[in-house]
């Protein structure tokens, strides 16, 4: 089979070779992938900022694909089902089993930069039927961390979210909490992404650019009472504001550290509002499954920034490290 490895944690080290085609066993499901999507921490590993000592890989955590052949012992699934394998296999649900959650596909398991992949049955999720194969790629990290931010914070009619910027997670957080009832803030520095956001349905916008206090512009849009969620992406630079930002008895979900991942905070209004600092990394299976579902329910689709070739993916990993994206970038695989 065809895959895209990468030799040494530099971008420049992606390249075509081919691999021997893998076979399943007897729990297991051999899925024809179709599509791969990028997500930071794809991007960390490809320059040594997820420090590996396993080169060469096959990376990228997420695809999604088409099932091509099944093990002795699975009864649940049939070739040609459409599926997406979640990025840990065998986080089912509950608690994280460990440190990491275990094995993780595209790190210490073979990723979505290849023809084929097997994977453990009790990974798969459905393909949500309204969704293309680039599309589905986009959710195994991105949607199910999105899902977990806006049911941890309980959001509902009410309740309001503060979603800092327009990556993946941050849009698929803003259509999550919209289908929840909850009204949605978002920053970002570029106007023409703020109003896309509208489009998408941001009740406010803020430029962070303009509005450099932009918490304080967070306290007037909701009279003082502050965001229930806050999804925190920034780190260093933004998590003081999105302390300041959050209300009574809210969630400042943790999924990212963009500008650092060292801050000094005032603990005081931490206690005061007994604001949960919550970190986050993925989700189970079960979530996964959770956040495919309410996507069908209501119709959500992810937001495509580009799609590129496989054999353009050192192209692909570029755009995202650029960080002039709107929402995903997708590879497909021929």
């Amino acid at each position: 089979m065809k895959v895209i490895e990468l030799a040494a944690p530099r971008v420049d080290a992606l390249h075509s070779c081919t691999y021997p085609d893998p076979v399943p066993g007897p729990a297991e499901v051999l899925v024809r992938l179709r599509a791969a999507s990028l997500n930071f921490l794809d991007i960390a590993v490809a320059t040594g900022k997820y420090p590996l000592n396993n080169f060469p890989i096959i990376p990228v955590t997420d695809g999604a694909g088409e099932i091509a052949a099944i093990g002795a012992a699975v009864t649940d699934w049939t070739v040609g089902e459409r599926v997406i394998p979640h990025f840990i296999p065998n986080w089912q649900d509950g608690r994280m089993p460990t440190a990491g959650g275990g094995p993780r596909r595209g790190i210490d398991l073979p990723g979505s930069l290849a023809e084929y992949v097997v994977v453990p049955a009790h990974s798969l999720v459905h393909t949500p039927a309204h969704l293309s194969h680039a599309e589905a790629a986009t959710l195994p990290i991105a949607a199910t961390t999105a899902w977990r931010a806006v049911r941890t914070a309980g959001l509902g009619p009410h309740k309001t979210a503060l979603v800092l910027g327009t990556g993946g997670v941050s849009l698929f957080a803003m259509q999550f909490a919209r289908a929840h009832g909850a009204r949605v803030l978002v920053t970002s520095s570029s106007d023409e992404k703020l109003e896309r956001a509208r489009k998408l349905g941001a009740d406010e916008i803020i430029n962070y650019k303009f509005t450099p206090k932009w918490a304080d512009a967070v306290l007037r849009l909701t009279d003082g009472r502050g965001a229930d969620l806050v999804l925190e992406t920034g780190g260093a630079a933004t998590f003081p504001q999105s302390i300041e930002a959050a209300g009574l008895d809210s969630t400042v979900f943790i999924i990212g550290f963009l500008s650092g991942t060292e801050v000094s905070i005032n603990v005081v209004p931490v206690m005061e509002r007994r604001i949960r600092l919550q970190g986050n990394n993925t989700g189970p299976v079960a979530d996964f499954a959770d956040a495919a579902a309410a996507m069908t329910a209501h119709g959500i689709k992810p937001v495509l920034d580009a799609t590129f070739p496989m054999d353009q993916a050192q192209a692909a990993y570029r755009h995202l490290a650029e960080g002039g994206h709107f929402g995903k970038i997708a590879i497909s695989i021929p």
